[in-house]
């Protein structure tokens, strides 16, 4: 894993800098090279639906793409378990026709 700051001069390749962006909010950003024995079908499906030119781009957006995922269904449970009671919609529907 290897740790780089915000004093990121010293990287200053493009996607390096496209990667910082993203995690502009942290103080740091933690990068780990990962070595995994997958298909290749199932690398190019993904490199396809991601429309990304490179494996790393590709298996981060459907990783991030699954967390996404994973949260809303772990929200839906919570939900489900908790339903949400709205007591007047009357001003919820006059706000909304005002948009």
């Amino acid at each position: 894993m290897k740790y780089y700051t915000q004093n990121y001069h010293q990287f200053n390749s493009k996607k390096f800098l496209k990667i910082l962006y993203k995690y502009d909010k942290a103080s740091y950003i933690y990068l780990m090279k990962v070595t995994a024995i997958i298909a290749d079908d199932l690398v190019n499906t993904v490199k396809e639906y991601t429309q990304s030119s490179t494996v790393t781009e590709a298996i981060t957006i459907a990783l991030k793409d699954w967390i996404d995922l994973y949260n809303i269904r772990e929200l839906n449970r919570q939900i489900g378990q908790n339903p949400i009671s709205i007591k007047n919609g009357q001003k919820i529907r006059e706000t909304n026709r005002l948009r």
